[in-house]
Parts: structure tokens; C-alpha cells; sequence
């Protein structure tokens, strides 16, 4: 549909409803002068000289005579709702001055390719029904392709633009940066990519702003370098989304997902604040150090992070923390050494373990945030980790919060008794100092019993009388009953005394045994002494 003519700010062709810039003296714009005056005009021409071919239809015979005349250099080239009924070529044109196409309709194919921009270009709303070649164009001031709308591929492979901005654009067909260098910002800013859009290989001297973004098609952001951030905060995408950057922040806050989601960076910061994802989603580490810097009010399906930092990324408000995978990530860690505090208890030593960011600045930070310990328990054990050193840190976490979250005292002594042991029965180098120790001090009780000094009773010698030719008589004691007699010898019923006949100690465990034996040695002594006496009376009964 043409332009109202007073939508226009010049004065328009004298032919009726053309709203085509006329020229003086004619009164008409170019596409209606008669031949012999668009020669007049064009030989006025000369390389360098602007041309204002404003809301003029422009057919491509007519736009090869004036870039003829130019010798393909135009001055200030102002085109702005002009229409280009067949292919419009500008390969290899240059652009001395500022160059505007804004509202200009290209009904054909629109061919910048090597094109040179000294100065600034825009391309506001303009249409282009077919293909947009912008292909190894160098534009030294800003471009603007706000609010374009390209019916078939946008090819910007090799450009150079000093600025950028694709605000609102729409493209319908697939669009290449690949190998496109921006020295300034490049803003995409609800921009529309209903095919694939591929960014291989692209440099970003400034920061790349895709806010509200909509990807209906697949698109490959992989930049070679990003010196500021890559904005998709607020994105769209129905279909696969690849993003591998380096050196700069990756900025996913409130973006939403609705294919697969994979993220490589290296050296780089990526922060997925609300970000909601319906496929497989994953975040990878290529080269140096990549951290997360939020999660909070996450929703994705599945999301693995690999050798990412998250010693500074708070979890608490992840909502379902089972659905992350955690491989070879970075946490917080504990103090090493002694701590000294002005609570209960004063002096603490730390055990060296990861711990998740909530955690650590709840206990160490120096303004403790308010925290509930329940929610992190449920996070350490609802967290999935590859490593087992790194479950085993979150298992005792667990326990640490379930012992702060517990309401009744009797619970917490109890689990403060299980920690003190052995580390909840995950510290064995704990609870085998326990057992150690235990067994150091039985076994030093045993060796003071065992060297104790025995105080076994002694009993003192008494006076003894000696007759000669007969053999000792056996002390007596108050309590001895004697000799036995040897009927009651005989018949088995000896009193047993204990032997102190010499005066010797005897062990305790002995009185038994030598209570039967001193009788006996008495009974045989009296019998030698009786048969002694016989052979004495018989003796003296043959002399």
C-alpha cells in the first residue's frame, strides 16, 4: 500500500499521488521524467554526490543508470520509502554519506553484498519480500534494522558493523551472523527468528542483547568472543537452543524453553534466575572457570551442571532440587582451623567439608541471612551429585540441618551425641579416634591392676625347742587342735590346718590344699616314730 502523502516530509512528484521526492526544475520525481530529462538529470551526477530517490519507484533499470552515472559511489543516499519493484543490487556500492531506507519496500532480492558504509545506515521497517543480503558489507557508523521484516534468509556472514540494532525485527526465513563482527553493541531486542539463526563464529566488541527474543526455529548462539554480556533475559524459544561463549555473563533470566537447552562456556558467568525449561537442559564447563550465579525460582525439567562453581549461588529457592544433577561442581567450603565466637560453644574446629552457598553464609557470612534450616535439609538430600565425596558432604549437611531444625531438645542432644561420636556414622577417622582412645585407656587400667603390689599375710615364726635324737615338734598355735588322732586319721575325718609349721607364708589359694596335706605328714611321722620304738624294745629283748 503506498504512503499517504501526508505522511511525507518532502515535496512530492507533480504527477498525481506519487509521493515521490521531485526534482527541480522538472517538478517530478525520476521514475516519471521524460528520457531526455532523466539524461539531463543523471549527466548532473558525479561519483560522491547524493541522490534522493524518497518514495520513488525505483525499478532496476533505472537504479543501474544512476549508480552508473555515480560510478557506484553515492554521497548522502536517502531511499526512505522508496519501492524496489525487481532486484535491487548495491553490491559493491559505497555509501560516502549516511544512507537511510527506512519504510523502503524491496519487492525482489535486496543484494548489499560488499557494500561499504562510511557513515551511518538505517533500514526502519523497511520489507523485504525476499532474501536480505548484507554479506561481507562493512559499516562504519550505526546500523539500524529496527522493525524489518525479511520474507526469506537474512545472510550477515562476514559483515562488519561498527554498531547494531535488529529491535522488533522479523525474520522469516533463516538467518546467518556467522563470522559477523559487531565493534560496538548489537541489540536484538524482540527480535523474531521463525527459522534457524546461527551466530557461529560471531565477535561481540560490546554486549549482545537478545531481550525477549523469540526463537520459533532452532538457533545457535556460539560466538568466538563476547567482550560484554549475552542478554536473553525474557527469551523465547520453541526449538533447540545452543549457547557457547566465552568470557563474558550469559544472562537467562525468565527465559523460557520449550526444546533442548545446552550451554558451554569457558571463563564465563551464566545466571538462570526464573528460567523455565520443558526439555533436557544443561550447563557444561569447556575451559576455565564457569560459575552460576542464581537459580532462584528455577522450573526445568532436567537440568545437569557440570564443573560449574556454585560456591556463591544460592539454592534455597529452587523448588524441586531433585531434578538437578550435579557433576564435578565447585561449593563452599568450611574455615580451616580454629574459630573463636561469642556463642555456645566459644571454641569450635571445623571438619573440612563442601557445603552449599545458604549454608555457608548463614554460618560464616557477616550478615547472616535469615534461613530455614528445614528447607536446606531438604535440599542436601534431595540434590543428586556424581561424586561420591561431594554425596557424602551433603549427607552430613543433611543431618547438620535436621539437628538445627529439630524442635525438641532430647533430639538434638541425641544427634549431638551422634555427631560428636562419629560424624553422624559418615566420619570414620572420628569414630575410630573414639575407639582408640577407649582402647588406650582399658588397656592402661589393666596394667596398673596387673602391677599393683600383693599384700599376702605373713605369719611370724614361733619359738621352737629341738630334742635331740627326736625330730621337731610342730608349732602351735592357739587355734591348732594338734596331732589327729590316728583312728579318726584312719577313718578319714582329719581336721585341715593350715601348715605354718616353718613359718613360711603361704599363698591364699594353698590353706585348702595344705589343710589335708599336714596331717598326713604328722600321721607318717608317728608312725616312724612308733616303729622306731619297736625296734628299739626288740633289740633290747635279745640282749
Amino acid at each position: 500500500m503506498p504512503p499517504s502523502l501526508l505522511d511525507v516530509g518532502w515535496i512530492t512528484c507533480a504527477r498525481g499521488g506519487c509521493p515521490g521526492a521531485a526534482h527541480p526544475p522538472y517538478g517530478r520525481c525520476l521514475a516519471h521524467l521524460d528520457p531526455h530529462e532523466l539524461e539531463s538529470r543523471l549527466q548532473s551526477l558525479s561519483p560522491g554526490q547524493g541522490v534522493d530517490l524518497r518514495g520513488t519507484v525505483v525499478s532496476a533499470e533505472l537504479l543501474d543508470l544512476v549508480l552508473a552515472a555515480t560510478r557506484r559511489s553515492l554521497g548522502r543516499a536517502r531511499f526512505d520509502l522508496a519501492r524496489f519493484p525487481a532486484a535491487a543490487r548495491f553490491s559493491g556500492v559505497e555509501f560516502l554519506g549516511d544512507a537511510s531506507f527506512d519504510r523502503a519496500r524491496f519487492d525482489g532480492l535486496a543484494s548489499f553484498f560488499g557494500a561499504r558504509f562510511t557513515g551511518n545506515v538505517s533500514f526502519g521497517e523497511a520489507a523485504f519480500a525476499r532474501e536480505l543480503s548484507m554479506h561481507g558489507s562493512r559499516v562504519h557508523g550505526h546500523a539500524s534494522f529496527d522493525q524489518v521484516r525479511v520474507g526469506s534468509d537474512a545472510l550477515f556472514g562476514d559483515a562488519c558493523l561498527s554498531s547494531a540494532s535488529f529491535d522488533q525485527a522479523d525474520f522469516n526465513g533463516f538467518t546467518s551472523f556467522d563470522e559477523t563482527r559487531f565493534h560496538g553493541e548489537a541489540r536484538f531486542r524482540g527480535a523474531r527468528f521463525r527459522r534457524a539463526v546461527s551466530l557461529s563464529r560471531s565477535a561481540f566488541d560490546g554486549a549482545a542483547a537478545f531481550d525477549g527474543a523469540r526463537f520459533a526455529g532452532g538457533a545457535f548462539l556460539s560466538p568466538a568472543s563476547v567482550a560484554g554480556r549475552l542478554v536473553l533475559a525474557g527469551a523465547r524459544a520453541d526449538g533447540r537452543l545452543e549457547i557457547d561463549a566465552v568470557g563474558c555473563l550469559i544472562d537467562l533470566r525468565n527465559a523460557r524453553i520449550s526444546g533442548r537447552l545446552v550451554i558451554r562456556l569457558g571463563d564465563a558467568d551464566v545466571d538462570l534466575c526464573g528460567l523455565v525449561s520443558r526439555g533436557q537442559a544443561s550447563v557444561v564447563r569447556r575451559a576455565g572457570r564457569v560459575r552460576v550465579l542464581s537459580l532462584e525460582r528455577l522450573d526445568v525439567d532436567h537440568l545437569s551442571l557440570t564443573g560449574t562453581d556454585l560456591s556463591g549461588c544460592h539454592l534455597a529457592g529452587v523448588p524441586d532440587p531433585g531434578r538437578l544433577r550435579l557433576t564435578g561442581c565447585v561449593f563452599a567450603t568450611t574455615p580451616r582451623g580454629i574459630q573463636l565466637r561469642l556463642s555456645w560453644p566459644p571454641v569450635r574446629w571445623w571438619s573440612r567439608r563442601q557445603l552449599l552457598a545458604d549454608e555457608h553464609a548463614w554460618r560464616f557470612g557477616p550478615a547472616r541471612p535469615a534461613l530455614d534450616p528445614g528447607r536446606l535439609k531438604h535440599l542436601y538430600a534431595g540434590l543428586l551429585v556424581d561424586d561420591d565425596r561431594t554425596a557424602t558432604d551433603f549427607a552430613f549437611g543433611a543431618m547438620e540441618m535436621r539437628r538445627m531444625a529439630a524442635a525438641r531438645p532430647a533430639v538434638r542432644m541425641v544427634l549431638g551425641a551422634y555427631w560428636l561420636l562419629s560424624g553422624y556414622g559418615l566420619r570414620t577417622g572420628r569414630a575410630l579416634a573414639w575407639l582408640v582412645l577407649v582402647t588406650a585407656v582399658a588397656a592402661a587400667g589393666l596394667l596398673w591392676s596387673s602391677s599393683a603390689p600383693q599384700h599376702a599375710a605373713r605369719r611370724p615364726p614361733g619359738p621352737r625347742t629341738v630334742v635331740p635324737g627326736t625330730a621337731p615338734a610342730p608349732t602351735r598355735r592357739p587355734h591348732d587342735p594338734g596331732p589327729p588322732d590316728l583312728g579318726t586319721a584312719r577313718a578319714g575325718q582329719i581336721q585341715q590346718t593350715p601348715d605354718a609349721t616353718f613359718g613360711e607364708p603361704v599363698p591364699p589359694h594353698a590353706h585348702r590344699v595344705l589343710g589335708y596335706l599336714q596331717p598326713r605328714r604328722d600321721l607318717g611321722r608317728r608312725q616312724r616314730l612308733i616303729s622306731d620304738e619297736q625296734l628299739a624294745d626288740t633289740t633290747d629283748h635279745d640282749q
